[in-house]
């Protein structure tokens, strides 16, 4: 084989997708020494996103402190890529729901502020273009929080500023009847966001943010109840104000609401991460003469097919008719894998052990050499015969 293109995504709580595509690369290098290997380290829009673009454009971090979940002040960071233009930004790493105490936990409370504060920084910095990952909120405010750091600002019945002396959160949706764009940041007019978005769950209703998520990020069946509420309620107001009916926009729900804001506030791009991603790092291109593609995660199964990294991979393969094998601590589905398109499904543990030793990273990258160098010198065998 003359090139292969590793692309494995992070194996979670193990390896990240810089990790294991190294120990890949060392296992093909072994089994193939003639051939170029080429390591893409890749994300599916949510955690490590923006690591993997700021790697990948030449970029760097901006560290910067900025107001979590619950106001309070902690250090953050975001990515701009090389060139200055684009910013890289994870709201789950100022707005996510590990930097909430459990016992705290409430999204009546929390408010995606922070990551406005974020954008704004970058919008100071000289950035255009946005790539943000909304996945892992501890919110359901539907981004009022972001777009009050932005300079939006949001009135009740009786013509006051809403969030005055504090910061706008779940609890406020049902009071905003009017929207302010008055004092917006300038820059937004000439600025462009996409955003990597799995979640299809409309803004609100049964399947929407509140019912589906707001459990997870605290909430119990009476706090559901008045989120999903305000939620209908501003949708409404969105739509007074802006034309845009967002109830039913598969991804609208993501992120309590988030995606439904930036959709209608800021115009933005809601797409699926993986496809994101590989569009920003022209993956098409990067694979163009490859012979093979290895990908992988750390559990293969019918999700996978689902918008996950290696679906990805398998898609942007398959249009250049390459064959990409899948790697994966454990396998379920495998044959319902096998007929999506990988040319082979491959678990990298050789005996049974506990999900702890399999997961530690040693262990981890030494299975995923072995088996990465036991596939190539296969398909190489077979590629040249004896």
């Amino acid at each position: 084989m003359k090139k292969v293109v590793i692309a494995i995504d992070s194996f979670k709580g193990c390896l990240s997708s810089f990790e294991a595509g190294a120990a890949v690369a060392a296992g093909v290098r072994a089994a193939c020494p003639n051939s170029e290997v080429v390591v893409q380290p890749v994300a599916d829009g949510g955690e490590g996103m923006q690591d993997v673009l700021i790697a990948a454009t030449g970029g760097r971090r901006i560290i910067l402190q900025a107001h979590s979940p619950l106001m309070e002040m902690r250090d953050a960071y975001y990515g701009i890529s090389g060139d200055g233009r684009t910013a890289f930004v994870e709201m789950a790493s100022i707005s996510g729901l590990p930097l909430v105490p459990e016992h705290r936990r409430n999204p009546m409370l929390t408010t995606t502020f922070g990551t406005g504060e974020l954008i704004c920084d970058a919008l100071e910095r000289g950035c255009r273009d946005f790539v943000i990952g909304i996945g892992g909120s501890a919110t359901n405010d539907a981004g009022l929080g972001m777009l009050q750091a932005l300079g939006f600002r949001f009135t009740d019945r009786e013509g006051r500023t809403l969030g005055e002396d504090t910061a706008l959160c779940g609890g406020m949706l049902a009071q905003v009847c009017g929207i302010d764009s008055s004092a917006v940041h300038p820059a937004l007019s000439e600025s462009r966001f996409r955003v990597a978005c799995d979640v299809r769950n409309p803004f609100c209703g049964p399947d929407g943010a509140a019912f589906v998520f707001g459990p997870q990020k605290g909430a119990d069946e009476a706090m559901v109840a008045e989120l999903d509420a305000g939620m209908q309620h501003l949708a409404k107001v969105i739509q007074e104000h802006t034309g845009r009916d967002i109830v039913s926009v598969a991804g609208a729900g993501a992120a309590g609401g988030m995606g439904g804001g930036l959709l209608a506030f800021l115009d933005a791009e809601l797409e699926p991460g993986i496809a994101l991603l590989l569009d920003v790092l022209h993956f098409s291109d990067l694979i163009a003469d490859a012979d093979l593609v290895l990908t992988g995660e750390g559990k293969a199964d019918r999700q996978t097919l689902m918008g996950k990294v290696p679906s990805g991979i398998l898609a942007a393969a398959a249009a250049r008719q390459i064959p990409v094998v899948l790697l994966a601590g454990s396998v379920e589905d495998a044959e319902m894998l096998t007929a999506a398109g990988f040319l082979g499904v491959f678990p990298i543990t050789l005996a049974p052990v506990s999900l702890q030793e399999a997961m530690e990273p040693t262990y981890a990258q030494n299975n995923l050499r072995r088996t990465a160098m036991q596939v190539c010198r296969l398909l190489d065998y077979n590629r040249v015969g004896r």
